[in-house]
């Protein structure tokens, strides 16, 4: 088991990449593993576990013909705070959700906040929590089912 805070800050800033990868290859399946030890609350209940987090994207999220949102995730204001004595981690970054398609200019669609909580278990870093709180909303209709049906 690692305690060298380098390496565990590295190994969550790579866990926070990585979501927002999977969520723009839209592998959501892949988004279910990486929190599958977690709870996700965004914008409606609290969701847990693998395959209900699975779900929840799969039900929320718009795909196109390339399998993808058409999305950019961007995240940035990266803080970290690590705990080496009880495994535990903190963390407060901004998101910044870009989104293009044919006939939707590329535009800036949402910005928000992700409050994350990490734990290591078996040596290896897992997400345990993540909200996601957004502040700013352009037009996300192109992006979420709920918002393609109110518009």
């Amino acid at each position: 088991m690692s305690t060298d805070p380098t390496s565990s800050y590295r190994a969550i800033e790579n866990l926070i990449a990585r979501y927002a990868e999977l969520v723009d290859d839209g592998d959501f399946a892949g988004l279910g593993i990486l929190l599958a030890d977690a709870t996700f609350t965004g914008s409606g209940e609290p969701v847990s576990g693998r395959n209900a987090i699975q779900q929840m994207f799969q039900d929320t999220v718009i795909l196109y013909d390339d399998g993808t949102p058409r999305t950019q995730h961007v995240t940035t204001n990266v803080a970290i705070e690590v705990d080496e004595q009880t495994s535990m981690a903190v963390s407060h970054s901004y998101v910044t959700v870009f989104q293009a398609l044919p006939d939707l200019p590329l535009q800036p669609i949402a910005s928000g906040r992700y409050r994350d909580r990490f734990e290591r278990r078996s040596g290896q870093w897992r997400f345990v929590e993540r909200q996601v709180r957004i502040n700013l909303v352009g037009d996300v209709s192109c992006h979420l089912r709920q918002a393609a049906v109110q518009r």
